[in-house]
């Protein structure tokens, strides 16, 4: 069982930003490889702490044996960490999904590449018991360290008990939980299980919740558990929304970190309001009035805007921004401009043109 290195592990549990990382796509919808490595730099340009790739923001599609990008976008990403002079510790997440041969199938890609972690996504299972889910985790994590995820029902992940929680928390080699359950109950549950665990100390608990990111890197969660007060929280996030405006994130994050340590009054108030901006701009992103379906689309449509990507195209041709969301993207660009970063992007392409 190949054991997630200390460093990454002190840097998981002290809170870091980690994008999904997008596909980069030319016009007739084919890879566009100078662009999806320059992302990868921008990423690490701008202080991000980790990414994660092959994601549901680099488009399950990648896996489709006509396209076969999945292991392209792990090869590039790698080899751009690789070359790039990091001055402090950066974590590699691969995504994997599917039923348990293609989930190993995957680990084993991952670690190919030098990989740290294993993002293991619970959607499309829905043929599958808890029990086999909890088999299934415990064969990956013999292949490589994982990374769990609650996957929100509505983008095809399903919900699982408090049961089924608190057994998964108990997985040698589970290093972390992404919660995207975008629900204050589920979130609970995993959190509670997480506290009641014997591994509450070693797992990092990283929020996917894009609805609600400042709140949950506020909060701490406190239980009694066998008598005794225990407190845990969310340590940093994994999220497609800070796939865009990546610098800004970093900042914020620092920003919160600060706030944990020093409790200055007045700073609650003020992240908090900047966190229900963060989360409006969110709305207009993810599209959730329309089921998500613009999601991908509107994360490209900001990196358009930078001229970081060319265009907004996905690999499924019908998947673009729905009606309204064009202009929903307008506002908040202009509402909010405290919250791009815009002069940082434009100061990396003169540099990365």
């Amino acid at each position: 069982m190949d054991k997630l290195d200390l460093t990454i592990k002190e840097h998981l549990l002290r809170g870091t930003v980690i994008p999904a990382h997008p596909l980069a796509l030319d016009a007739k919808r084919n890879i566009d490889e100078q662009r999806q490595r320059r992302l990868t730099r921008y990423y690490l340009a701008t202080g991000a702490g980790g990414i994660a790739v092959g994601v549901h923001s680099t488009q399950f599609e990648i896996r489709d044996p006509k396209i076969n990008l999945l292991e392209t976008v792990l090869q590039w990403a790698a080899e751009e960490v690789e070359r790039f002079e990091k001055k402090a510790p950066f974590v590699k997440i691969a995504g994997i999904c599917g039923p348990t041969e293609q989930a190993l199938t995957e680990a084993s890609l991952a670690r190919k590449y030098g990989y740290d972690m294993g993002l293991l996504s619970m959607g499309g299972l829905q043929g599958m018991t808890e029990e086999d889910i909890i088999k299934r985790t415990r064969m990956v994590a013999q292949v490589i360290p994982v990374f769990g995820f609650y996957l929100q029902p509505s983008v095809g992940g399903r919900v699982f008990s408090y049961d089924f929680w608190r057994e998964f928390a108990e997985i040698e080699n589970v290093e972390a939980i992404k919660c995207a359950s975008f629900n204050r109950y589920q979130t609970l549950d995993v959190m509670r299980a997480v506290a009641h665990s014997s591994r509450r100390m070693d797992i990092a608990m990283y929020t996917g919740n894009d609805d609600n990111i400042v709140a949950d890197l506020l909060t701490p969660y406190r239980f009694n558990v066998d008598n005794n007060p225990v407190e845990i929280g969310f340590r940093g996030g994994l999220l497609g929304h800070w796939a865009v405006w990546t610098h800004k994130a970093v900042e914020l994050m620092a920003e919160i970190q600060h706030y944990r340590s020093q409790k200055t009054a007045g700073r609650a108030d003020d992240l908090l309001a900047r966190g229900i901006q963060i989360t409006d701009v969110n709305a207009a992103l993810f599209d959730p009035g329309h089921g998500f379906h613009g999601c991908i689309p509107g994360i490209h449509e900001v990196l358009r805007r930078q001229e970081l990507l060319v265009g907004r195209w996905c690999l499924n041709p019908d998947e673009d921004l729905s009606p309204g969301q064009l202009e929903e993207i307008d506002r908040v660009y202009n509402a909010y401009p405290h919250l791009h970063d815009d002069l940082f992007v434009k100061d990396f392409l003169v540099e990365n043109g």
